[in-house]
């Protein structure tokens, strides 16, 4: 049986994918990268896109959990859970191999213990809480944490690392002195001969706005969203990176409606004379925001089509007045695109009033994901 092509899908360009990483790993050079692949690489599809970034170069990679950590294991890359882990998740992965993360020392502890009966050795990294308020050895705690866990056995310290809460404001008082006591944690330890061959606080924002977060002591950068050519809707945009991802549908419906039709549910938008109109097969269930909903457009021919009333879940409708041959079957761009009416992330987030992290995160199964 012949298999019927999806109504929406997702064309992620894995070319523009590695010349984005290229471009963000000549910027930070000589730190490493880590390219931050967690919830399904925000939802684009985990497994292409870290063979692709493994071709690349990738050093290592970062996800959230056990289960995004054991899938990536045999593209033979470093993988690091970059969160917590809970008791029963860590003897399977430090027998897997996965670097983890320490975020107190009982978690020292369980992870030594599990490394001593399997008779091997866990990689770790002390994650610290430097002002995130999420997780993390709080950094009045450290030093005696931290001093305390490198004597356990079976261990490797490998790494020490944070995170910015406030890395897309350029010139963040508190980005500055998270770093600060990041590194007089580093002075202090390193009295005692404790030193870490992985030291990273930068991510995404921070590449672009604090450079002093990717030199030494800071020889790892993570990054994620940037991959994907998308930046936080404040802040710089130093890298020229660029959007990796279109997301099509198809016009499902072409007609022409007469002056005082309503549109959609709760009519919230009337005809004020007779229209050319089409139905597109994608909504919000989608990843469409609702809140295009008589404010956006999408693009038919690369020509911007206006949203009429209000989205629904599988269907959005839009005014073909400005293209009235347009066909029944005929693609529509819904993000993406080229040239001065493009469609990007951060328009979608501003006019959500949210992140691009959001944005890329949101789109539903049944859309398809297409690598060219």
């Amino acid at each position: 049986m012949s298999t019927i092509p999806r109504r929406v899908w997702l064309e992620i360009s894995l070319g523009t994918l590695t010349a984005n990483y290229l471009k963000i790993a000549q910027a930070v050079a000589p730190a490493q990268i880590l390219a931050v692949l967690k919830a399904n690489a925000y939802g684009l599809g985990v497994l292409p896109i870290a063979r692709a970034l493994a071709e690349a170069g990738a050093d290592a990679f970062g996800v959230a959990e056990p289960y995004e950590a054991l899938q990536l294991l045999p593209l033979g890359r470093p993988v690091q859970v970059l969160s917590s882990v809970l008791p029963d998740e860590i003897e399977p992965l430090v027998s897997a191999g996965v670097i983890l993360p320490v975020t107190d020392l009982p978690t020292a502890r369980l992870i030594s213990d599990a490394a001593t009966r399997l008779g091997t050795t866990a990689t770790i990294h002390f994650k610290l809480d430097t002002g995130m308020g999420r997780l993390g050895i709080l950094m009045p705690d450290a030093p005696d944490v931290i001093r305390q866990a490198c004597r356990l056995p079976g261990l490797a310290c490998e790494g020490l690392f944070s995170h910015f809460p406030y890395a897309y404001e350029t010139g963040s008082e508190l980005t500055h002195h998270q770093m600060d006591l990041y590194i007089a944690l580093l002075h202090d330890l390193a009295r005692d001969g404790i030193t870490f061959a992985k030291r990273h606080i930068a991510n995404s924002d921070a590449v672009n706005n604090f450079p002093r977060a990717c030199r030494e002591p800071f020889n790892v950068v993570r990054t994620g969203i940037n991959l994907h050519g998308s930046f936080d809707t404040a802040g710089r945009r130093r890298l020229n990176v660029h959007p990796v991802l279109t997301l099509k549908s198809r016009l499902s419906a072409v007609r022409d409606l007469p002056a005082g039709t309503g549109i959609g549910y709760g009519h919230t938008y009337r005809l004020h004379r007779t229209t050319r109109v089409g139905t597109v097969s994608a909504g919000y269930a989608d990843g469409l925001p609702l809140a295009l909903s008589n404010r956006g457009y999408l693009l038919v021919r690369g020509v911007p089509c206006p949203v009429l009333g209000r989205l629904s879940m599988d269907y959005t409708t839009v005014s073909l007045d400005c293209v009235p041959d347009a066909a029944v079957g005929e693609e529509v761009v819904c993000l993406g695109g080229s040239g001065e009416h493009a469609l990007t992330v951060e328009d979608w987030a501003a006019l959500k009033g949210t992140h691009p992290y959001e944005i890329i995160c949101s789109f539903g199964n049944r859309v398809e994901r297409r690598y060219v």
